[in-house]
This record gives structure tokens, C-alpha cells and sequence, in this order.
């Protein structure tokens, strides 16, 4: 049974929408959906799928930033992979951010109080810079410490409207920073993108056994839903030292770490990032940490990382700017 096809308040034991049983079995018994599912409407194909195609047409790579366990750094680690590729001006990158009660995409990259706005073509997109457009709940809301309490239907609503309502133009990469866990966000987006393609996934864990056990429910999720699992990121890996830049181990991996995960289950390790406080700080302030502090362990890990991701090297401005002695870098992207 395709676990994308199974309504948000279906009963526990839900055919999917799109089985013949679909409405007729015991288990519909009662369902809000019982009617609907058994008049074979849901069978047909998504009307919003085509245009979310179409809009996606002009978007080279879509990237999804999971973690299994909230507060590893997952969102902080998909605004620096959008601050490393943007700082080539010739690659244009968005951020979707699709944590639709947490988010915090926009206070990281110091544009929480920007508003959307909508034009002819669509949704804009706020930009950070020329090559660097956000779209968030978080631009929506009177107030930040307004709390979004939204059932799955109004959830899988916005995010349609972020991929077909918003003109992100033509993209070399959308990021898509998630929520963690595996629900309604993360299936909306496997289902919209379905036809357009998903170029694959990186998981952010950190390195306890707490966090491990929900990465480990990540990557089931990817399997079973097929997308290509680009590979693991373990944030928070030791401790930098902002005066003498030396590390130490704070979060003890009691079971292996990422890099043993990452072995067991036969998926790529993309490296570590060690614990920098001013990697924070500069959340706090929205500002870019890859360059605020060039010579931190934790800047030289984002960017080793970035190489690896899709066997790629980073944009040539990226690596110049960081690591001047780097010439003869090709961007193949």
C-alpha cells in the first residue's frame, strides 16, 4: 500500500485512497473520507499536479533537508547550503520552507519581517539577495509568536500553493527544509512532486542514539516512498573551541554516531559539523556564519560537504571566497 495515498484522518487500518477497497472495507466504516473514497473521485488525478509540473519545469534540482528528530539543525544547515551555493551569483537558489508550525527559515536568514507579495505571474518569493528567494508560513503570520494550528487538508493546501502559486522563476536548486517526522508536510511534497522529480534527500542527525532512532525512521520513509537518499549529515559533531578552535566532544556518539548509521544502513555519510556557538549567534541575527567566520572547523565542514552532495564541487565564488588557494574549481552543475 503507497503510504502517500492514506488520508491524514484516515482510521488505522485505511486501504489508501486509491485501492479498489477504497470506501467499501470495514475499516472506512465511520471515515469522514467513506463517501468520497467510495465514489472513486479520489482514483483521479490531483488537478493541481500538472500545474506544479509546470511550474517546476524551471527548477534544475529540488532538494529535501529531512531530520527525523526536531532541534538537530536541520533548517540552519539548509540556510547555509542556500548561503554557499547563492554566493555565485550565477546560481539561483530557493528555499521552500515547508515546517508550517516551526518556522524559522526567515529569522535565520534575517528576513522575518518580510511579507509576500503577489504580481500577475504569481507569489514572489522573498529574496535575501538577488540569487536567493524564501517562501514561508512565517511571512504570513500577524505576528511571530502567533501559533499555526493547522489540520493535514489546510497544511497540504499552503504547501500546493507554495509550488504552484509562487513564481520562483528559473532555479539551479530548491531547497525544501521540512518538519521533522514523516507526516502530512512530507507526503504532500512527495505526492506534488511527483511527476516533476525529486533529485534526492539529505538527513541531518546528530550524533546520540535519541536522534539516530528517528533518522533511522527517515530513511524507511525515503525507501518506501522512493526518493534517492543523497546522504547523512551529522550536525553538532564535538565541540569548536571560538578562541583556541579546538574540539571536543560534546554529545558522545554512544552507538557509533552518523558515520556507523550511515555504514549499517548502506547510505552515504556527507560529513560532520562540529558545535560552533557562533553558528547561533548567527541564526540569532540572520546573517551568513560560511561568511562571518571563514576560519571555523565548522565553515571548512559545510563546504567539504557541499562537494560531496551530489558528487558535485560547490560554486567556484563559494570555495574562492572561503579557501582563496582553490583555482581551478569547475562548477558542472
Amino acid at each position: 500500500m503507497d503510504p502517500k495515498s492514506i488520508p491524514s484522518n484516515a482510521p488505522e487500518h485505511c486501504p489508501g485512497t486509491e485501492s479498489e477497497a477504497a470506501g467499501k472495507s470495514d475499516a472506512c466504516s465511520g471515515c469522514a473520507n467513506q463517501d468520497v473514497c467510495a465514489s472513486g473521485a479520489t482514483k483521479l488525478p490531483d488537478p493541481s499536479i500538472p500545474l506544479i509540473t509546470s511550474r517546476m519545469a524551471t527548477v534544475k534540482r529540488k532538494i529535501l533537508v529531512l531530520s527525523g528528530k526536531g532541534g538537530v539543525g536541520k533548517s540552519t544547515f539548509t540556510a547555509q547550503l542556500a548561503w554557499a551555493f547563492a554566493a555565485d551569483e550565477d546560481v539561483q537558489t530557493g528555499i521552500m520552507d515547508v515546517d508550517i508550525c516551526g518556522p524559522s527559515i526567515p529569522t535565520i536568514l534575517g528576513i522575518a519581517s518580510e511579507q509576500v507579495h503577489a504580481s500577475s505571474s504569481g507569489w514572489s518569493p522573498v529574496y535575501v539577495q538577488d540569487n536567493l528567494g524564501v517562501m514561508s508560513v512565517g511571512f504570513m503570520l500577524p505576528s511571530s509568536r502567533d501559533a499555526v494550528m493547522w489540520r493535514g487538508p489546510k497544511k497540504n493546501g499552503l504547501i500546493s500553493q507554495f509550488l504552484k502559486d509562487v513564481d520562483w522563476g528559473d532555479l539551479d536548486y530548491l531547497l525544501v527544509d521540512t518538519p521533522p517526522g514523516t507526516s502530512d508536510e512530507h507526503l504532500t511534497v512527495v505526492q506534488y512532486l511527483k511527476e516533476a522529480g525529486i533529485d534526492g534527500a539529505v538527513l541531518i542527525t546528530t550524533p546520540q542514539e535519541v536522534a539516530l532512532q528517528d533518522v533511522r525512521r527517515e530513511i524507511d520513509f525515503c525507501r518506501k516512498v522512493g526518493i534517492n537518499i543523497i546522504g547523512l549529515v551529522e550536525n553538532m559533531s564535538g565541540f569548536v573551541c571560538p578562541n583556541c578552535k579546538t574540539e571536543s566532544q560534546i554529545f558522545k556518539p554512544s552507538t557509533g554516531g552518523g558515520k556507523r548509521l550511515a555504514k549499517e544502513t548502506n547510505i552515504e555519510f556527507l560529513g560532520a559539523v562540529p558545535l560552533d556557538p557562533r553558528i547561533g549567534k548567527s541564526a540569532d541575527y540572520g546573517v551568513s556564519f560560511l561568511d562571518e567566520y571563514p576560519d571555523s572547523p565548522a565553515t571548512q565542514a559545510y563546504l567539504d560537504i557541499i562537494e560531496s552532495e551530489l558528487h558535485l564541487p560547490p560554486s567556484p565564488m563559494c570555495l574562492l571566497i572561503h579557501f582563496p588557494g582553490i583555482k581551478d574549481i569547475v562548477d558542472k552543475s
